[in-house]
């Protein structure tokens, strides 16, 4: 699943790089004895599995339900009288159990809506054996994406509808009754009844079509390969289809009617990386085809989802329009599809016992997104990228509510609340790590086993150690548990680097970086570190063991600790070792200035150095350096812009300072692109632009009026930029821009770009303009899909506003987020709080509406809360002594 932010302003997040997310996210957990193996949970009784479900499905999309029977094949391993399944919002007609050729027994039906199960009772016992399980029901079709759900969209033709499944993590049961936990894989055959002229889709290609007497059709799929409950897809509408052959395998692209020349480089992507996959895991993918749906609207919880063999993802992810999609639209395409893709092996073919394990979907998914975009696409530079993803997760990991990589899951609430940078981004910076120690080829040896050894069934992250050690020779495990099966970060310490003869003798000290509990006993990691003179090729692994380690490392020039940024830890430089490779910043690599950047932010921000030691480096990069590094500039300037919050004049002159760096890098770049050049400018010009204009530059957001006064038909708007300066315009709206705004988004048909224009208008400076974006998001005009992401946008700079709006508003709010997002839907929307008296707002929400077992969301919030009050009293004040110092 390709994860959304539900931190503030999600909708704007692809061009407000600008401002980091706070964490959001993160549960206070002990961590597991090391090697220790967590038995499999599971909340249904033991003693019946099934091994096939052959579904019956009959929707009505106009009147939001749908009728189905399904016939279980059983395995009784237990005598029993009664069988319990999953099932949520489901009313059963007839429930009939046979065996053989016997006469049915019928069932009584129970249902715990709490425990979202049903009990069928049965008057004679069940002796062990094979069983069929029929049952006849109804149940409803969403507008929320969970269960079998729906999506409105406007067309040149008019509103239509469309119809699409979302199981993940727990809410196959809203469609199926089932056994609805990733242990109990299946086989799966689907048939469904469908209006004419209609495109049916789910996970296998069809195998007929009959039109019945009434005028509908009839279409049937054939059996899936034995797999997870939440893997299962349906989608019905008025589609399209684009498609390919991959090798022996159909890939396809699905869209509605009129967006399938907007999936032309989705699908290309596809072809290619199914190619890579194949090569790389050394197991052929096994479905006959891999279509990609392309669906209207948005969620506040996912992106994109990886059912097996129909891989569903909402247009903004997968679809490129000519006349709005960008650079990094394009990079994100494929980045996404990568990501989808590689859980068709990793988390599809083998797949976690239970969702302790989730990371071994997610982290690895993540991890081949990376490395499959930066092989295929060099001329991107996204390897680049690295730091950012472990700062991310360094962001979650170094508050008190962490968690561990490997975690303990309960219910299905706390399955949902696992979705977080712990396990995508933590699990993503632990497998680069441990790759790099291991080695490139050992590590996909180890890869190729894993699949080999547990293709079709599933596992805990011990076997996949295993693995890695049977194919590298290589001791892995030790190290692997320390990360994965306790929170938090380490902390490397430089406490001194002196030359002798042609080599440096490093000294290094293992603590434990910590945002919030400065007086935390450290624990102990075996911490694989490299290490590399500045102006060497020559670097040295080393691992620090017991909290430890003196390292030779060759050549007498300042020593770089981290370098080629592959470990998950910070490092802390003593002032003398930190002043000569701030003087020699200009010659580091690119990732290497960004990781020392990265670094010296957070570190700053901690107290545990001066935070005026990034501004250092910001001044000592030159104009010519690399796009990304600049970028982290950009981030942290507006990082630091939103921390002076309510203290004009300081932000003024801290405002005025990062305009003076960044307005003329983006003076070089120009406000259009040239011919020929590289991604990564054409990423940094809309960076840039969104950036200055967040810093309040008014020369930058006066041509940005004039651009869009132009239009979209001159070259003052073009297509590249036109997102970003349309940004510009509404975040600085006054009354009658946002009201030509909202005609705009009124008028518009494309459902891609009428969804960002409703998203655009909550994303106003203004407080009056704000507030009338809450009201619109409730109404019907926006869609539903629409209003829970406008209301994250306003609480991107009103964050008390919207989370007041919200709570006032609260059943209508629920009624418009996905049910598995509620327990983060609303702490996410005071991620940029400073505010004390929200610490109050938002703990006695969690009292009034969540378990304590789903407080998780809630105090990361109120950590990150109590931390940005801390940096701006604590922190700010080495800002401005340093601003006084450089005459700024």
């Amino acid at each position: 699943m390709q994860r959304r932010p539900i931190a503030a302003a999600t909708a704007l997040l692809s061009l407000m790089l600008a401002i980091p997310l706070s964490a959001t996210s993160a549960a206070t957990a002990a961590a597991a004895p090391k090697g220790a193996r967590l038995e499999q949970t599971t909340q249904l009784p033991r003693g019946v599995r099934p091994t096939h479900y052959d579904v019956a499905l009959v929707p009505d999309a106009a009147h939001a339900s749908f009728a189905a029977t399904v016939t279980i094949s059983i395995e009784v391993q237990q005598p029993t009288n009664t069988i319990t399944l999953n099932a949520t919002d489901l009313a059963f007609s007839r429930v009939t159990l046979t065996q053989g050729s016997s006469v049915p027994q019928v069932g009584a039906v129970s249902i715990d809506a709490d425990a979202q199960t049903a009990s069928f009772k049965f008057a004679q016992p069940l002796a062990k054996g094979s069983y069929r399980l029929t049952l006849d029901y109804t149940g409803v079709i969403g507008q929320q994406a969970v269960g079998l759900f729906s999506l409105d969209y406007d067309s040149t033709s008019g509103k239509q509808r469309a119809l699409y499944t979302q199981f993940e993590n727990s809410d196959a049961r809203r469609m199926i009754p089932s056994w609805d936990e990733p242990f109990y894989k299946a086989s799966f055959t689907l048939q469904a009844t469908v209006p004419a002229g209609q495109m049916a889709v789910s996970n296998m290609p069809a195998a007929s079509t009959t039109v019945l007497p009434d005028g509908r059709q009839l279409v049937k799929f054939p059996a899936t390969p034995k797999m997870s409950t939440y893997l299962l897809f349906f989608g019905l509408g008025d589609f399209e289809r684009a498609s390919t052959m991959a090798g022996n395998t159909e890939v396809g692209v699905i869209t509605t009617r009129g967006g399938k020349d907007k999936a032309a480089f989705a699908l290309e992507a596809s072809k290619t990386i199914l190619k890579e996959y194949n090569a790389y895991f050394g197991v052929p993918y096994p479905l006959p085809k891999l279509d990609n749906v392309a669906a209207p609207g948005r969620s506040q919880f996912f992106g994109a989802m990886e059912n097996w063999g129909a891989i569903f993802t909402f247009e903004y992810a997968m679809l490129l329009d000519p006349a709005i999609s960008t650079q990094s639209d394009k990079q994100n395409v494929f980045s996404i599809a990568a990501h989808e893709m590689a859980h068709q092996w990793f988390g599809d073919l083998v797949t976690m016992r239970w969702w302790d394990d989730l990371w071994l979907n997610e982290g690895f998914a993540s991890w081949m997104e990376s490395r499959m975009t930066a092989q295929l696409h060099p001329e991107w530079n996204t390897e680049l990228g690295a730091v950012g993803v472990r700062e991310g997760a360094m962001a979650r990991d170094s508050l008190a509510s962490t968690h561990p990589v490997v975690q303990h899951v309960d219910t299905v609430e706390q399955a949902s609340q696992a979705f977080d940078d712990i396990t995508y981004a933590k699990g993503e910076s632990v497998i680069r790590m441990l790759e790099n120690h291991v080695g490139a080829e050992a590590w996909r040896n180890g890869v190729r086993l894993y699949m080999r050894t547990h293709a079709y069934g599933n596992t805990v992250s011990d076997d996949f150690w295993s693995a890695i050690e049977t194919a590298s020779h290589k001791k892995v495990r030790d190290i692997a548990h320390d990360f994965t099966l306790q929170p938090g970060v380490p902390l490397i310490t430089v406490s001194s680097a002196a030359c002798r003869g042609s080599s440096t003798r490093v000294e290094l000290t293992q603590g434990e970086f910590s945002r919030d509990q400065p007086n935390k006993t450290a624990l102990r990691w075996r911490v694989p570190v490299t290490l590399q003179s500045v102006g060497s090729s020559r670097p040295v692994h080393t691992i620090v063991t017991g909290g430890k380690a003196s390292v030779s490392v060759p050549g007498c020039g300042p020593v770089l600790v981290n370098a080629g940024q592959t470990g998950y830890y910070r490092t802390l430089y003593a002032p003398q070792q930190l002043a000569p490779l701030t003087a020699g910043f200009a010659t580091l690599q690119p990732i290497d200035q960004i990781g020392l950047m990265a670094d010296s932010w957070a570190l700053g921000l901690a107290g545990l150095q001066s935070p005026a030691n990034f501004l250092d480096l910001a001044d000592a990069t030159a104009p010519t350096a690399d796009a990304q590094v600049w970028g982290t500039i950009a981030r942290v300037f507006s990082a630091i812009h939103a921390y002076y919050k309510g203290d004009a004049a300081r932000q003024q002159r801290f405002d005025n300072y990062a305009i003076s760096r960044l307005a003329p890098v983006f003076g070089k770049l120009g406000w259009n692109a040239v011919t020929g050049e590289n991604g990564t400018a054409a990423n940094l010009r809309e960076q840039l632009l969104v950036t200055l204009s967040n810093l309040n530059d008014k020369a930058t957001i006066a041509e940005a009026r004039r651009r869009y006064q132009a239009g979209a038909g001159d070259d003052a708007m073009p297509a590249p930029l036109r997102k970003a300066i349309t940004a510009v315009v509404a975040q600085h709206a006054d009354g009658a821009t946002w009201d030509a705004l909202r005609r705009s988004a009124q008028a518009e048909k494309s459902p891609m770009i009428k969804d960002r224009m409703y998203a655009l208008l909550a994303s106003s400076d203004d407080s009056v303009l704000a507030g009338r974006a809450l009201e619109l998001a409730l109404t019907d005009e926006p869609g539903v899909t629409n209003s829970s992401a406008m209301l994250a946008t306003v609480a991107g700079s009103h964050p008390e506003m919207a989370f007041d709006f919200a709570l006032a508003n609260i059943d209508k709010v629920n009624q418009r987020v996905d049910a598995t997002s509620r327990s983060r839907y609303f702490p996410g929307l005071v991620a940029s709080s400073s505010e004390p008296a929200t610490i109050d707002k938002i703990n006695a929400y969690a009292s009034a509406n969540l378990a304590p077992g789903s407080r998780r969301e809630v105090d990361t919030a109120v950590g990150g809360i109590r931390y940005r009050i801390k940096v701006r009293n604590e922190r700010l004040p080495a800002i401005d002594q340093w601003l006084t110092a450089h005459g700024k």
